[in-house]
């Protein structure tokens, strides 16, 4: 296990895992290679699970496939993916259904292994918790981005007393989705950028989001964000 670095920003700790090659994702989604030699992600343009994977398959000599929306001219992650040996398929139509639906049938027909979305696999939420404890933090508050909740469930499971806060980024989330935190909503879309920068590299559609809410809406004591990916 790699402890996360973590860094204060406005008096606020920050776990750095933009440092941590492909991010946090990076740290549990080389679990879908088991047995496998390929591994696909139906992601949307924006998505860091596709530059996550690239990174892992690269390093474990395995073949990563990305289907994603076809666009004029594709998003810095995907031209990140493809330049660490990544599989690109542009999908058109490109709504996230049918993008979903030919990365599974790719799957039926070449035996790869899918993954779910936001990564979400056996093991993820325990490898983030494991990382969570090794910074060797008790925060007495904790904030993140939220798309699939899998980062939100592994907060809890290593720090279950701090206040939990996550913040919606793109589809609804339920309080099972992050293991019973506030939700938050972004007010822009999953597409669109946020309003406030931050003071580290955060992605601008998804990371930058939490931390302008973080920062406006902390409450006292001991304050955590979880920066999953570096700006692409």
């Amino acid at each position: 296990m790699t402890a996360p670095i973590v860094q204060t920003h406005a008096g606020i700790w920050v776990v750095r895992d933009d440092l941590h090659p492909g991010g946090t994702k990076a740290r549990f989604i080389g679990r879908v290679f088991d047995r496998v030699q390929e591994a696909v992600y139906a992601s949307p343009p924006e998505g860091g699970a596709q530059t996550a994977l690239a990174h892992v398959a690269r390093a474990l000599g395995k073949k990563a496939t990305i289907f994603v929306a076809q666009r004029a001219k594709p998003h810095a992650r995907t031209l990140e993916a493809a330049r660490l040996g990544a599989k690109v398929v542009p999908v058109s139509p490109g709504y996230l259904t049918v993008v979903q639906s030919r990365a599974r049938q790719y799957c039926r027909d070449s035996g790869a292994s899918l993954i779910p979305f936001g990564a979400d696999v056996p093991g993820g939420v325990e490898t983030i918790a494991a990382a969570a404890l090794a910074t060797g933090l008790e925060p007495d508050e904790v904030w993140c981005a939220a798309g699939s909740g899998v980062l939100a469930r592994g907060m809890a499971l290593a720090w279950p007393k701090a206040q939990r806060h996550v913040v919606q980024i793109g589809r609804e989330l339920t309080a099972r989705d992050v293991a019973g935190a506030r939700i938050h909503v972004y007010p822009r879309a999953f597409g669109q950028v946020a309003l406030i920068g931050a003071p580290f590299p955060a992605d601008p559609h998804y990371d930058a989001k939490a931390w302008e809410l973080c920062v406006a809406m902390r409450g006292p004591g001991r304050i955590l964000f979880w920066n999953v990916a570096p700006s692409p």
